[in-house]
Formats: C-alpha cells, sequence, structure tokens
C-alpha cells in the first residue's frame, strides 16, 4: 500500500499537462484494443478472408497517413486539443459505422478502413505532438511506461470482457430480441462511444500551447531524420501484422474470440508490470537493451508460429506479441522524440514536420509488410502467407536494434556538443 501511495505522489508531481495527456491516454486505452483487435476479427469473421482483412488495414493506414498532412494544415486554425478530442470521437463512431455495414465487399472494405484510419490518424499525429511538447527526454521513460502499462492492462482486460461477452449472449434471446456475434459488436461500441467521451472530458483540462512557426510542408532533411525515418519503416513493418495476424491465427485455429482474450491476458500482466517498472527506473541509456530483447522476443514469436503453425504455436505467438508490443514502444518512441527534439533544433521548424514524415515512414513499412502478405496469400497460398510473412518482417525488424543505436550515439553526440559550446560561452 506504501509503495502504492508513492507512485500516486510521484503522479502527482508531475506537470499539469503531462498528466492531463496520461490519463486522457489512460481512459481511451481502453478503446484501442477494440479498435486494435475486434475490428479485424470483426471482418474476418463477416468474409473469411485473412487477405481481405489485410487489405482493410492498409486501407486504414492509407486514411491515417491522409489526415497527418490534413492535421497539420488544420493546426495553422484549430486548437491541438479541440483536433486530438476529435480524433478520439471520430475513430470511436467510425468503428461503429463500419458495424453498421451489413455487406463487406472489396469496396465497402476499402472505404470503411479508409474513414476509420483517418479518424485514428488525427488521434495518433496529436497524440504524439502533445506527448514531444509536454515531456522530456528525462521523463519519457516514466511517461511511455505509465502509458504503456495502462494499454497492457487494457489490452487483457477488454479481450476478455468483449470475448466473454460476445461469447455468452451469442444465440441469447432476451425480450425478444436474439443476441448473435454482429448484434454483441454494436452493442460494444456503444460502449467505447461513452468510453471515448469520458476521455475528451478529461482532456478538456490541458492548458496546451504549441509554437507560433506553422510551417510544416519540407522536402529536405537533415541525414539523422532519413535515418529516423529508416527506423519508422522497420516499425511500420510489423505494425500492420500486431493487428491482424493474432485475430487471423485464432480465428483460423480456435474459433472464437474469448480465446483470444485469454490468450493474452496470460501473459499481459506480467508485461504490464515489467513496463511499468522499466518506464519508472530505466535511465535513457537502458533504452537499447530494453529495443534489443524486444525485437529478439518478438522474431521468436513468429518462429513459433511458422515451425508449429497450429493452435500452440498460435499460443507462443501471441504470447511474445503481448510481451514485445509495449517494450518495444518504451524504448522506440523516447528515442524518436529525442531525434525530433535534436534534428527540430538543427533545422529550426515545426516540430509536427517530423510527425507528418514519421507517418509516412510507417506507412511505408506497412505497406510493405501487408503488401508483401497480400501477395504471398494471392500468389502462393493463405497459409504460406500466415507462416513465412511473419518470419520475413520479424527478422527485418531486429534491423532496428543497430539503426535505433546508431541514431541515439549521434543524438547524444550533438546534444553533448552543443551544451559544450554554449557552456563555453
Amino acid at each position: 500500500m506504501n509503495g502504492l501511495v508513492k507512485e500516486i505522489r510521484f503522479f502527482r508531481g508531475q506537470e499539469h499537462n503531462m498528466r492531463v495527456l496520461l490519463l486522457t491516454n489512460m481512459i481511451y486505452a481502453f478503446v484501442l484494443p477494440v479498435v486494435e483487435v475486434f475490428a479485424g476479427a470483426y471482418v474476418m469473421r463477416n468474409t473469411n478472408d485473412p487477405a481481405l482483412v489485410a487489405y482493410y488495414q492498409l486501407a486504414m493506414y492509407c486514411g491515417v497517413v491522409t489526415t497527418s498532412l490534413v492535421n497539420g494544415i488544420m493546426l495553422k486554425g484549430v486548437n491541438v486539443k479541440t483536433l486530438y478530442a476529435g480524433g478520439i470521437l471520430v475513430s470511436a463512431a467510425s468503428l461503429g459505422g463500419m458495424m453498421l455495414i451489413t455487406d463487406l465487399g472489396f469496396l465497402e472494405l476499402g472505404v470503411a478502413g479508409f474513414f476509420l484510419g483517418a479518424a485514428s490518424g488525427f488521434f495518433w499525429t496529436n497524440r504524439y505532438l502533445l506527448a514531444l511538447y509536454n515531456t522530456d527526454d528525462d521523463n519519457r521513460n516514466y511517461y511511455f511506461g505509465l502509458e504503456s502499462f495502462f494499454f497492457s492492462v487494457a489490452n487483457i482486460s477488454v479481450p476478455l470482457l468483449i470475448g466473454a461477452f460476445i461469447a455468452g449472449m451469442d444465440g441469447i434471446t432476451l425480450s425478444g430480441v436474439r443476441f448473435d456475434a454482429n448484434m454483441c459488436y454494436r452493442i460494444v461500441m456503444a460502449v467505447v462511444f461513452v468510453v471515448a467521451l469520458c476521455s475528451v472530458w478529461v482532456l478538456s483540462h490541458g492548458r496546451f500551447v504549441m509554437p507560433e512557426n506553422t510551417s510544416i510542408m519540407h522536402v529536405r532533411f537533415h541525414p539523422l531524420w532519413y535515418k529516423m525515418l529508416s527506423l519508422s519503416a522497420l516499425k511500420g513493418i510489423v505494425q500492420g501484422f500486431l493487428v491482424t495476424a493474432p485475430a487471423i491465427l485464432v480465428m483460423k485455429f480456435i474459433g472464437n474470440e474469448g480465446v483470444l482474450g485469454t490468450i493474452q491476458g496470460i501473459s499481459g500482466m506480467l508485461t504490464a508490470v515489467l513496463v511499468y517498472v522499466l518506464g519508472r527506473i530505466a535511465r535513457p541509456g537502458g533504452r537499447l537493451r530494453i529495443f534489443l530483447v524486444s525485437v529478439l522476443v518478438f522474431f521468436t514469436g513468429t518462429l513459433f508460429n511458422g515451425v508449429l503453425f497450429s493452435a500452440m504455436g498460435v499460443i507462443g505467438f501471441v504470447l511474445c506479441k503481448v510481451f514485445f508490443q509495449p517494450l518495444f514502444d518504451l524504448a522506440y518512441y523516447p528515442v524518436m522524440m529525442k531525434c525530433i527534439d535534436v534534428v527540430g533544433e538543427i533545422e529550426n521548424r515545426n516540430k509536427y514536420t517530423y510527425i507528418m514524415t514519421h507517418e509516412v515512414g510507417l506507412f511505408a513499412g506497412r505497406f510493405f509488410g501487408l503488401g508483401l502478405f497480400i501477395l504471398l496469400a494471392y500468389l502462393v497460398s493463405q497459409d504460406f502467407a500466415l507462416k513465412y510473412a511473419l518470419i520475413i518482417v520479424g527478422g527485418l525488424q531486429c534491423l532496428a536494434y543497430p539503426l535505433a543505436r546508431n541514431i541515439t550515439a549521434e543524438c547524444d553526440d550533438y546534444i553533448k556538443t552543443n551544451h559544450s559550446e554554449r557552456h563555453e560561452i
């Protein structure tokens, strides 16, 4: 109990805006698993085609990168808090709109995915922007550690609850209304929107001030930023599979979403505690070790799936995925923001420029990864794609570690040199 009180006091000791952002994201964390996991499962249930799930996800990412540009233009006249709140609400509402579509054909999937991605784009880009301006390199491990803790808890509890609800209510008749899986999904969407409203209410208490420099359109960058874009592409290669692969594999080998929630719950709680502790105690210098462990864990999980390709292989892969994702994000985002701090100072530009182009880097990786899956599924077979596409992208992502190490070293060298010159002056 004393430890909990100590952690609460430490949280209260943070800057006001940082606390507001964390509380907003803690609440919204209980929406994200629905968007990330069950949207893919819903598409898989209604199409029974893994390639269409990947196509839907790719359309969603097209929407994200499109709105990153639109968002930058709108920032010239609209408060960032308003855009962030709008992204939260519209992403929840648009997901519900997709559930109302009765015929998920190729065109419908593409349009639904694009607009859901467009809504999510407002959420993610403004989330990065606000975090960038309201944290620094010393407290970002704590910020992303606490955020990842709640994301991990939500990734455990939400799939368990929704999976149990869908499994328990499917086929039940209450007051003359017969519940099926799709009806249950729609009820979930209504609850998601209420949670999103609560998140927006908390966000309204923030006092955020953005820089007046609104120029965001640039095509040439410092070489260090091109390295960061390469790192973002390596992250993007895997990111699409983190959303689609668990849902596809569980529906293929196990058959219902309730098991998906149970599998993630087995390892998720341990990971949540571990990530919070690492974020609380790890210094900036420890990020690279966390980075290395995370990419090796994910690659191990892809081998489990590819070699066994069975229910047991799915369990091994999902366990590794649940462990990998928060650890990787804990190390990745502070590296990204440190690089933005350094390159933004060198080039004297609005930092949103880097957030926007970072989304382009992510999209390039997502396009390659999901495109590879779709290509293998149609040219060879779906089973071949499910086995080997994951291993390929997992192996490629291992290259992220030496690249992140090089980026961190260059950033540290610049900071030391710049600090030394100012001290001498």
